[in-house]
């Protein structure tokens, strides 16, 4: 099956597309928009696997383009940023599946082989965040926005700067 990896992290491209390869899918590589839409014309791919951020740009703004030249294609977006309203809005544009990072083997392989015909269902109990991890998310997507600045994130989260550093130093938590 072949698959086009739009991802803007050139090693996290590289790795999904070997062990991908491993389990017998044909992949390509697009590292920004443009790339994306010149490899989806020519690779003519089944499935393809969408992060959300593309640089300074936004994966939920190429669904449309890629789902009106692929329209049998099974799109996956990833993030490091997961929300509801991310998730009810990749869906609406016309994503098949949305699925936050760091995402393991085994969900990602059910992401790929699941039936295109078939409704997508989501299962409340696995895809409602506990308030620890939307937490992390939120300081994540928060520092992110302020290019890495501790000092300014902990003012924009109203926190005091060392409780952010404690925080920023725990492993992120499990959904």
């Amino acid at each position: 099956m072949k698959i086009l990896i739009i991802e803007d992290d050139i090693n996290l491209a590289s790795t999904l597309a070997r062990r991908l390869t491993k389990y017998g899918f044909n992949c390509e590589i697009a590292h920004n928009q443009s790339e994306a839409l010149l490899s989806a014309r020519r690779f003519l791919p089944a499935t393809i696997l969408l992060d959300m951020k593309l640089g300074n740009d936004n994966g939920l703004a190429l669904i449309k383009p890629l789902r009106s030249l692929l329209t049998h294609a099974h799109i996956v977006l990833l993030t490091g940023f997961a929300s509801i309203a991310t998730a009810v809005e990749a869906m609406r544009l016309g994503a098949n599946d949305y699925l936050t990072k760091p995402v393991d083997m085994a969900t990602l392989l059910k992401a790929l082989n699941q039936e295109r015909d078939t409704a997508i269902t989501l299962d409340v109990a696995t895809t409602v965040m506990s308030p620890e991890r939307l937490e992390w998310e939120h300081i994540q997507q928060v520092l992110h926005s302020n290019n890495g600045n501790v000092s300014s994130t902990a003012r924009q989260l109203n926190m005091h700067r060392r409780t952010l550093q404690r925080k920023l130093q725990k492993k992120p938590v499990q959904h």
